[in-house]
């Protein structure tokens, strides 16, 4: 796999979470509240929908990086937003700043997470397999 690889899957990552909240007032989160009737069947296949892209991004995050490598992930991830906001780069008091950064972090993790087992496949040569319960 190569960086353009690594960028696809993580765009696909930062997509589906950008489209699952984001502060422009513009995702599933703003489209579904208030829940009322209007629209409502389609409302509920979308969140069925965002909800599948979630679980299968969620599974091969756990399968690829496992827990210690998700929490590692979230501590680079928390240290490196300390340091920009250490260094006057960055200016949380804005909430609106603290979604983006939230986004992008869990956008992160969910792409690396995806791309993990490539990542390792070529640094090591050693495939990641799915243990077969039989």
């Amino acid at each position: 796999m190569n960086l353009s690889g690594f960028f696809l899957r993580w765009l696909f990552a930062f997509i589906l979470v950008f489209a699952t909240y984001n502060p422009s007032g513009y995702s599933l989160y703003h489209w579904m509240m208030p829940l009322n009737d209007a629209q409502l069947p389609l409302k509920i296949l979308a969140v069925i929908v965002a909800l599948g892209c979630y679980l299968f991004y969620l599974s091969a995050t756990v399968k690829s990086l496992g827990i210690l490598g998700i929490l590692f992930v979230v501590a680079f991830c928390g240290t490196l937003v300390w340091l920009f906001v250490d260094q006057g780069w960055l200016d949380l008091s804005n909430p609106g700043i603290m979604s983006w950064v939230m986004i992008i972090t869990i956008s992160v993790i969910l792409g690396l997470g995806i791309s993990w087992s490539h990542f390792k496949k070529k640094i090591t040569g050693q495939f990641d397999t799915d243990e077969l319960g039989e």
